[in-house]
């Protein structure tokens, strides 16, 4: 008979993004077991295209801050992750499989394949970290400027960073970000539409609540003209540049 972990399921309706840290460092136990959990994650056929790359080094997380949008708690968390995808290693292996150089075919499904994987694995890491009393955000800039993230990390052909992850025990209490009501993103059987704009009107009414209160009255916009906002704006255009360079043919 299935039970319910109900201290996971706290942990998991209680997800904060942590931007301020105490200045207790995080531990290389504690290190070790985030991504002994994150290896724990599924992956696409037991390839575990992913790899992590941890930066404590001061002058490294300050480039790394300013290369990511000048976000200072980059520089200032105790730990910093850098979540790559990696079919490097699958080279290696598979030269070490048969004896002679083993090529990718490096398409678009690898590359899937690589960014799933990884995108699981740092979740895991994230739930782990939250429940051993820390705290986390995700930092996409890393991909603003991603090849001097990746010069700076020293990345080989086949791997490239997808995320940042600070990490670091909280110093602050902030609010539960809302989500969208359950019945926008769950759909029985097939995907139904028919009542999405009422679902997102009715999330509009709670988003604006919880952006007046988070900014102390100074934000109050809805979450659909956040999104009419941002979804016309090519973002990061340099990255199909990027990955055609690090070996991918996206086709």
């Amino acid at each position: 008979m299935a039970t319910t972990d109900h201290e996971t399921l706290r942990i998991l309706m209680n997800h904060r993004s942590i931007r301020r840290y105490k200045p207790d460092p995080v531990g290389d136990d504690v290190l070790l077991q985030l991504v002994q959990a994150a290896q724990m994650a599924s992956t696409s056929s037991g390839v575990q295209a992913f790899s992590v790359i941890s930066v404590r080094n001061p002058d490294t997380k300050k480039k790394l801050a300013a290369l990511s949008g000048n976000q200072v708690y980059v520089e200032e968390c105790p730990l910093f992750l850098v979540w790559c995808a990696d079919m490097h290693r699958l080279e290696i292996a598979g030269t070490v499989g048969v004896g002679e150089p083993v090529k990718s075919a490096r398409n678009t499904e690898q590359f899937l394949i690589a960014t799933v994987d990884v995108a699981l694995a740092a979740q895991n890491a994230a739930i782990a970290a939250e429940a051993m009393g820390l705290g986390m955000v995700y930092i996409g800039g890393i991909r603003n400027h991603i090849d001097e993230v990746s010069e700076l990390l020293g990345l080989p052909e086949l791997v490239y960073p997808v995320f940042g992850m600070c990490i670091g025990y909280p110093d602050q209490e902030p609010l539960l970000r809302p989500r969208l009501p359950l019945e926008a993103v769950l759909h029985e059987e097939r995907y139904d539409d028919t009542r999405q704009a009422d679902h997102i009107s009715a999330y509009d009414q709670v988003y604006r609540a919880y952006m007046s209160e988070r900014s102390g009255g100074k934000l109050t916009g809805s979450w659909s003209e956040a999104m009419a906002a941002k979804i016309p704006v090519p973002a990061r255009t340099h990255l199909l540049a990027y990955l055609e360079k690090q070996g991918f043919r996206l086709e």
